[in-house]
């Protein structure tokens, strides 16, 4: 039988309503010890007894009067003690606030699905107990981050409902809707890798470099490594191969993961042979870690674009456009033939903005021709990351990862 049919909803409510506020008491009186501070204000039994005010003024008044005195008062009170706390020279509200959601438990309990309910608490144990966490959060976090959040969510929470999702034209069959969309996915995704690059692994390895990297841009993480590769040794080729390595299995896994969101049909064709792909390469990085010599690493910061200047959106949305264009154009004219010709001559620029602008637009090709041109667009794309790290090198040390990136793209051409 059902817990809820065992019991009268009622009964588990208030239950609920008391636990919960004594489980969140404990954890305020603990914060306040634990931080040596002066328990001012109540304690576990006052945090149950406003959880158990609120339940109650909640539940016997249909019209909410009741409820809405009782937050008055309850405000009343807490404003008195937050004037005796400032002649003291404290000047925090934060136990007063935190009074104050204890009286939402209640309604909550009643109102709101179980699980809002376990979140919400979860939410208020976590702002008492991970206390130093968040302080050490909002010291590092950079102001111009908070900046960047709000650009990317108008751009995602403003701008793209507003865009009409119909053909921009006759001879561009991709929606304005889409192209947009198109945009905040490559830039969230990126943006993940680049807050990722700046706060957590400021002084990394060449691993590290090529792991991240490649997840923001696997021909951007080609070059830094190459460059970085021209100071080291001969005798440090498993350590620069492995993180160039280890820069185009990271591309594949976030073409899966970005070709999944626009279309996972698609997506499902190229599972085996990218996964394929991601498996060999890793194995690969993990040999060549294992007998890799031990010499000095370089640490040094790499500066990244940020992926969420407007700049750069704008620029991906005009390749997106372009791309879109150019694709409806071969396949009217040139078939299936002619699209597979082009994504091999795309892979030699960015090929984020052709394949999605290939996924996103509605035209006259099957599922079976767009799969081997993303995997033709991604091998030559290949091709050109081994000439960028060897030119860029100037040494022996990226010779392995400049095979095997050719390699892969000779693969990518007899599977395609």
């Amino acid at each position: 039988m059902a817990l809820d049919s065992a019991f009268p909803p009622l009964l588990l409510q208030f239950v609920m309503t008391v636990a919960f506020s004594f489980v969140v008491g404990l954890e305020f009186r603990r914060y306040h010890y634990s931080n040596g501070y002066k328990l001012h204000f109540g304690s576990t039994r006052t945090f149950v007894l406003i959880g158990v005010l609120g339940f109650i003024l909640f539940t016997i008044d249909s019209s909410r009067l009741l409820y809405i005195t009782g937050l008055l008062l309850l405000g009343c009170l807490l404003l008195i003690f937050y004037w005796r706390l400032s002649e003291e020279k404290l000047f925090s509200l934060f136990s007063t606030l935190f009074a104050l959601l204890i009286y939402l438990i209640g309604p909550i309990a009643c109102t709101f699905p179980n699980w809002f309910l376990v979140l919400f608490i979860v939410l208020l144990i976590l702002m008492l107990g991970e206390k130093p966490f968040i302080h050490h959060i909002s010291e590092q976090l950079a102001n111009e981050e908070i900046v960047t959040l709000a650009k990317f969510l108008i751009i995602s929470g403003v701008i793209l409902p507003l865009l009409p999702d119909q053909p921009i034209t006759g001879f561009l069959p991709v929606t304005y809707y889409r192209v947009w969309l198109a945009v905040i996915i490559v830039s969230g995704f990126s943006y993940l890798s680049y807050l990722a690059n700046s706060y957590f692994f400021k002084s990394r390895s060449l691993l590290i470099t090529g792991l991240l990297g490649g997840l923001y841009s696997s021909t951007a993480a080609t070059v830094v490594i190459g460059r970085r590769a021209a100071g080291y040794v001969e005798n440090a080729w498993r350590n620069v191969s492995s993180a160039l390595i280890m820069a185009t299995a990271m591309m594949y896994v976030r073409l899966l993961v970005i070709i999944f969101l626009f279309n996972p049909a698609v997506c499902k064709l190229l599972i085996p042979p990218f996964l394929t792909i991601i498996i060999f390469s890793l194995a690969t990085v993990a040999v060549l870690l294992k007998f890799r010599n031990h010499v000095p690493e370089l640490h040094e910061a790499v500066a990244v674009k940020h992926p969420l200047e407007l700049s750069t959106a704008i620029f991906f949305a005009i390749l997106f456009v372009l791309f879109t264009f150019l694709t409806n154009y071969v396949i009217s004219h040139f078939g299936s033939h002619g699209l597979k010709s082009l994504a091999v001559i795309v892979g030699f620029t960015d090929i984020d903005p052709f394949i999605l602008s290939l996924l996103s637009g509605k035209f006259s090709v099957s599922d079976s021709v767009i799969v081997p041109s993303v995997i033709l667009a991604s091998g030559s794309n290949n091709l050109l990351k081994a000439a960028y790290a060897l030119v860029l090198a100037r040494n022996y040390s990226v010779l392995f990862a400049a095979i095997w990136l050719v390699l892969l793209f000779v693969a990518s051409m007899l599977y395609a």
